[in-house]
């Protein structure tokens, strides 16, 4: 039998030697974080960048907004030229028609009917349109009621027009003058001269008694 105490201890020379963990050479790169300095100067870098870039926007903005009011000011001035340039044809009928030294009531009115076509031409090419609502329904966006007439119509028919409306762009330039219709009172028939139910005793029904029968 093996005794213990004659065990042999481990020799001091085999012990595992502790690997230690290799310096960095001299000349190996290393990453280092920016110095203040050179932060700084990329914050100053962008916000020049920044701050460029919001001049640019600054003037394109007053840009728009200055050719903007341009425009509205121009809209404001010229808004009645296409108007005015059909008008003048219109008005060059007229002088025409005034330098005529003899005229007859023919030609007269042939004249007056042509500057007619003209006018109204001119006020179709600019969406002005007529309103003469003879025989239709009061509309009080479109029409002003001047009175109200007995009439067979139906109640709110408009039965004259006293002056003619003008509507430019589906709005009301000007009401026509109307008379409308007055609502018809409905009366109630007179009751029967002679009524079941009213009868005279003279009229109703004599009852015969047995009495009579007898003699």
């Amino acid at each position: 039998m093996s005794n213990p105490e004659n065990a042999q201890e481990p020799l001091l020379g085999n012990e595992p030697a502790t690997e230690a963990s290799p310096e960095p050479e001299a000349g190996e790169h290393t990453d280092t974080l920016p110095s203040i300095e050179e932060q700084f100067r990329r914050l100053e870098l962008q916000a020049a960048e920044h701050y460029d870039a919001w001049l640019r926007a600054k003037a394109e903005g007053e840009n728009i907004r200055r050719r903007a009011q341009e425009d509205i000011s121009k809209a404001h001035k010229f808004a009645v030229e296409k108007f005015a340039g059909e008008l003048l044809a219109v008005k060059d009928s007229l002088e025409a028609a005034l330098a005529v030294p003899e005229q007859t009531v023919d030609s007269f009115k042939s004249g007056v009917e042509l500057t007619l076509k003209q006018l109204v031409s001119a006020f179709e090419k600019n969406a002005l349109s007529e309103v003469n609502p003879a025989g239709e329904k009061f509309d009080p966006h479109k029409h002003q009621a001047i009175g109200m007439v007995d009439s067979e119509q139906e109640a709110n028919t408009v039965v004259t027009v006293l002056q003619k409306g003008y509507l430019i762009a589906d709005r009301t330039l000007r009401p026509a003058l109307v008379m409308v219709a007055k609502p018809t009172m409905t009366t109630l028939p007179d009751p029967p001269s002679h009524s079941p139910w009213t009868k005279d005793k003279q009229d109703a029904p004599r009852i015969q008694r047995t009495s009579d029968l007898d003699d």
